[in-house]
């Protein structure tokens, strides 16, 4: 491992331990998303514990649209963990609904799982270059008493010294990832050896094109078939996938060493409004 790699994994090690020694773990909670960020993350709480077992609980917010290779894969890790998954009753559809469906599936489902299970800091594995607005976060973050984001309203952070502050009338959020960039998180997995979907590499799949110029997978085997990968995973209908021969992580890292893009470009949510992720986020959007 690269010495800037080991500085990062150091880093976020010491986040981990320190929230979770200076607050009662049945009060925090990590979300999981199965995507690659979710995996390091899970690996990194690993580390942070071992030999002893994981001690605070995973979760899962499934709108019951994401890919089955994700469930599968999501059903294999649950073995290891202790693995919430909660999934808003209202059922919304993708296709029919709208930004509602986002709103409704995954911030709203969001904010109630935290409220039945009265998780007051929960964990994710966003980071500063996948998003503008994600630039803004502290590595902890303060949520309202409904979850909402104020970004001009947060704890003084001064790394290593991480504020974890919090009243009965807000909560946190954890972000150990936050200084990783994409190319990282993949040095990381290869150094490690993390297992990922198998989606985030290149094979030939049933496809078609939406107005915003993304290929979207289709699970009913129609479209075009193409050879295409998914640099970040979501609901099906609403992620798109690039053109890609990676097959490997190597061929994948290289890949995303010739690119102009961020990961979220093929993420369909994004392009609702102006500033959608940064008002999805104010309203309690992880």
């Amino acid at each position: 491992m690269t010495p800037y790699l080991q500085q990062l994994e150091k880093e976020a090690l010491e986040v981990i331990r320190e929230i979770c020694f200076s607050n009662r773990l049945s009060e925090i909670v990590v979300f999981y998303s199965i995507g690659k960020d979710s995996s390091v993350l899970l690996h990194l709480f690993k580390k942070a514990f071992f030999p002893f077992p994981i001690p605070v609980r995973f979760m899962h917010i499934d709108t019951g649209w994401k890919f089955k290779e994700m469930y599968a894969f999501r059903d294999k890790i649950a073995k290891q963990i202790d693995l919430i998954v909660y999934k808003n009753p209202a059922c919304l559809n993708p296709y029919t609904d709208g930004p509602r469906y986002t709103d409704v599936m995954k911030t709203q489902a969001l904010k109630q799982a935290l409220q039945k299970y009265n998780f007051k800091i929960a964990f994710g594995g966003s980071r500063r270059d996948e998003e503008k607005s994600r630039s803004k976060e502290r590595v902890v973050s303060v949520r309202d008493a409904e979850n909402k984001w104020n970004p001009y309203n947060q704890n003084p952070e001064i790394p290593p010294l991480y504020n974890t502050f919090h009243t009965d009338q807000t909560s946190l959020r954890v972000f150990p990832l936050s200084d990783w960039t994409e190319i990282d998180i993949w040095e990381y997995i290869k150094h490690e050896n993390i297992e990922v979907v198998p989606l985030y590499f290149a094979h030939e799949r049933h496809v078609v094109r939406n107005q915003s110029g993304l290929y979207i997978a289709t699970e009913n085997d129609t479209g075009e078939i193409k050879k295409v990968r998914f640099r970040t995973l979501g609901c099906y209908p609403l992620t798109g996938a690039v053109l890609s021969e990676a097959e490997t992580i190597d061929e994948v890292i290289n890949e995303l060493k010739h690119t102009a893009y961020t990961e979220r470009i093929t993420r369909v949510i994004d392009y609702d409004t102006d500033f959608s992720m940064e008002k999805k986020k104010i309203n309690g959007y992880f």
